[in-house]
């Protein structure tokens, strides 16, 4: 029996893996579509995870003919014998980021029955913010009748002594290289390593003693919130062996790489100077006082700093608050100047705001249950994780 809910899986990789096999989590650059449309020539008829994904600046109300575009794609990789297959295998990568720092993981799966989305859970792996439910029908509809999951789904453990990695980081020279390879778009680099079996027993032997210490929770969703409660709902809808698990990379959140940035906000379709006041009124209008809220507001014209009275105890909580009741044009930003180049645009208003330290994260959710809808981003766009391995669902 597993001590944990995360166990070995049966991990795919390509035969032949170049740097056109990975891209970027399909929820970046939702509001810069030239990104994609470079990653679409890059990627023109080589094989990639690009062709299973439906990256979210695409979505629309009908997505059905991408939908069956990517089940087939998934499929006739499955039929043209693109992969093979590491039965029963954890999967250490360390992520070299554009800033030069190494990031690592262990990919494995984890049972879906301990993971819960919502508020207040006791569940060994938690939601770190508010779970969207109407955000997931649409998910449901391009997993449902995928036959392989490709993720970007982190979760993180809070092990500030680095329990479940110390043998791993001492023993990488004496494990089986999998993959080297760059990454596209200034993604840097990932270097993949078979775990062996007498390495992820200390792994497991880690977890479960983490797990003890935190009475039961282990694990918060980084990234990927609502991929996992979409792979939950899609188990729950039509349950097989395989679905009742979803593919994930572990990170230890004091992982010295591991930084949290801010997820900005910016409006589209307002009278920015307009939205700006009405937010300042929603909080009863300007506050300088000690536990006062700063934000710079970017405009096509202007750019200045107001200070407001805290309607939550994150800056971010504040102004979504005040969005939520607001308007539904809003987009979430990942970096400073992507922000600001949007909001060159005509009518656009873009929020810049202080983030919350990744040390307060396990202990919010375990207080406050979970955080305003995306609240923080592990790093910036370009680290964001990207799809490598997969794993068959049906």
């Amino acid at each position: 029996m597993n001590k944990t809910a995360f166990s070995k899986a049966d991990i795919l990789l390509p035969k032949n893996i170049d740097e056109k096999w990975p891209v970027i989590a399909c929820d970046q650059y939702t509001s810069e579509p030239e990104y994609w449309e470079d990653v679409r020539r890059i990627t023109e008829n080589s094989p990639t995870t690009f062709d299973f994904i439906l990256p979210e600046c695409y979505l629309s109300d009908d997505n059905s003919e991408r939908i069956e575009r990517i089940n087939a794609s998934m499929q006739e990789s499955l039929n043209n014998n693109t992969f093979k297959e590491l039965k029963n295998s954890a999967v250490y990568v360390e992520r070299t980021q554009s800033d030069g720092k190494i990031r690592k993981g262990i990919i494995g799966k984890i049972n879906l029955d301990d993971y819960d989305y919502l508020p207040g859970s006791d569940a060994e792996i938690r939601a770190t913010e508010k779970t969207v439910v109407s955000r997931i029908p649409p998910r449901v509809e391009i997993r449902k009748n995928a036959p392989l999951e490709f993720p970007h789904i982190m979760l993180l453990i809070d092990d500030p002594e680095n329990t479940v990695f110390d043998d791993l980081i001492n023993n990488k020279g004496n494990l089986q290289s999998l993959y080297s390879i760059d990454l596209m778009k200034n993604g840097g680099h990932i270097d993949g390593y078979l775990i062996d079996d007498v390495i992820f027993e200390k792994i497991e032997n880690a977890l479960s003693a983490l797990k003890e210490k935190n009475n039961g929770f282990l694990f918060c969703v980084g990234d990927g919130n609502h991929s996992l409660a979409t792979a939950k709902e899609c188990h729950k809808q039509n349950p097989n062996e395989k679905n009742k698990y979803a593919l994930v990379e572990v990170v230890n959140i004091h992982d010295t790489a591991l930084e949290f940035e801010p997820i900005y906000r910016i409006v589209f379709d307002t009278d920015p100077e307009k939205c700006i006041n009405d937010f300042i009124r929603c909080c009863g209008g300007e506050y300088n006082g000690a536990d006062a809220q700063k934000f710079t507001v970017v405009t096509k014209t202007y750019q200045k700093q107001i200070s407001v009275k805290p309607l939550s105890k994150l800056p971010v909580g504040t102004l979504q608050t005040f969005l939520d009741g607001y308007t539904d044009n809003i987009d979430y930003i990942h970096g400073v100047e992507s922000l600001k180049k949007l909001a060159q645009k005509d009518n656009a208003v873009g929020f810049l705001f202080e983030g919350m330290k990744k040390e307060e994260l396990f202990e919010a959710v375990n207080i406050d249950g979970s955080l305003p809808r995306k609240t923080f981003s592990m790093g910036n766009a370009d680290d964001k994780r990207f799809y490598l391995e997969g794993r068959k669902i049906i």
